[in-house]
């Protein structure tokens, strides 16, 4: 059976990447991708190295005929999707990978992204989309959020040991590169060449990065009490990629079997012989993670490295990891493809 698909905002990094793993699925066919303001034009205008592909023309949203589409992936900016998904038919299913929907609280919502929520019952229909860890929600979801990148770098890195109670957690440090294309396509200063070339700063630098909220949401559920993380992230001359440092109170061995025993079953997460350390390049254009963990020179501390790629694993590739739930697929199809080297 194929399944019908609608991507909008199919002219951002985001909705490339999903044109780009849904174009070898055996079981969905794209049917409508809307961009607004690149309305009219095809895929390959927009993005050449999609020109082999038969597309449909890019249109605005409110021209996309959604009868026959079975589930949307919605590659929308911030506070955009929210407004458009409370117009989407009841039979269509729903793969948001925007902002709007990770948190479910809506005081935490306005905290956060300083503004009150426009469709708060769906905030709380939401499920939240960190496959791994909510797969049978998604299961059976119609709207599915999909999560931050650097928040889904953080929780690989620590939800099993928060859950397994084996570090402190009140001592928690995640130090974060994230590559430029998690700043989406727009043209900013600070994206330049002659400004990120041969540069590395932080970001968000002091507890203001929105994706501490997705962070304070789901440690502090999985703890049963307030896990407050301390969060920064930093931006790299790189395209894709995020590299996530993370230090803890606890004994690394016990932290390493730890991530063995909870992610022995899960196709896309590699926990790496303890003592090795992972690349960005190791995952690059995948929707694998690897996970490191190596001894702190001073006792009772330990190390834990992550790595994914935040367009695919962080982004598109979790979108349609969720999507094969949803849709009753097998949750690996269209991304086993090995990452991309060198």
């Amino acid at each position: 059976m194929t399944h019908n698909i609608a991507i909008l905002g199919a002219s951002g990094y985001t909705g490339a990447e999903l044109v780009r793993l849904i174009a070898t699925h055996p079981s969905l066919k794209i049917t409508a991708l809307s961009g607004n303001s690149k309305a009219g034009m095809t895929m390959s205008q927009v993005y050449p190295h999609l020109r082999h592909l038969d597309l449909p023309v890019l249109t605005k949203i409110e021209d996309v005929a959604f009868a026959n589409i079975d589930l949307v992936f919605c590659a929308l900016p911030h506070a955009t999707s929210q407004a458009v998904i409370s117009t989407l038919p009841p039979h269509v299913k729903i793969v948001d990978l925007s902002a709007d929907f990770r948190l479910r609280d809506t005081a935490a919502y306005r905290k956060w992204y300083g503004q009150d929520h426009s469709a708060p019952d769906l905030q709380k229909e939401a499920v939240y989309g960190l496959t791994e860890f909510y797969r049978d929600d998604i299961r059976n979801a119609r709207l599915v959020a999909g999560t931050g990148c650097n928040a889904a770098a953080g929780q690989f890195a620590l939800r099993p040991l928060i859950a397994a109670g084996v570090i402190d957690l009140d001592r928690i440090v995640i130090d974060l590169k994230a590559a430029v294309s998690g700043a989406g396509r727009a043209l900013k200063e600070n994206l330049l060449h002659a400004e990120l070339s041969e540069n590395l700063h932080g970001y968000a630098v002091g507890g203001t990065h929105r994706h501490l909220g997705e962070f304070d949401q789901e440690f502090s559920q999985i703890a049963g009490r307030d896990v407050r993380v301390q969060f920064t992230p930093h931006l790299i001359p790189a395209n894709r990629g995020i590299l996530a440092t993370v230090y803890v109170d606890g004994d690394a061995d016990i932290i390493h079997q730890t991530f063995v025993d909870a992610y022995a079953a899960e196709p896309f997460v590699i926990v790496l012989p303890k003592g090795e350390v992972p690349a960005i390049k190791h995952v690059r254009a995948s929707n694998f993670c690897h996970i490191g963990v190596v001894a702190d020179r001073i006792d009772g501390r330990a190390i834990v490295i992550v790595t994914l790629d935040n367009l695919t694993k962080g982004s598109s590739g979790q979108a349609l990891q969720n999507a094969n739930l949803m849709l009753g697929l097998e949750e690996t199809a269209g991304l086993m493809m090995a990452p991309v080297y060198p």
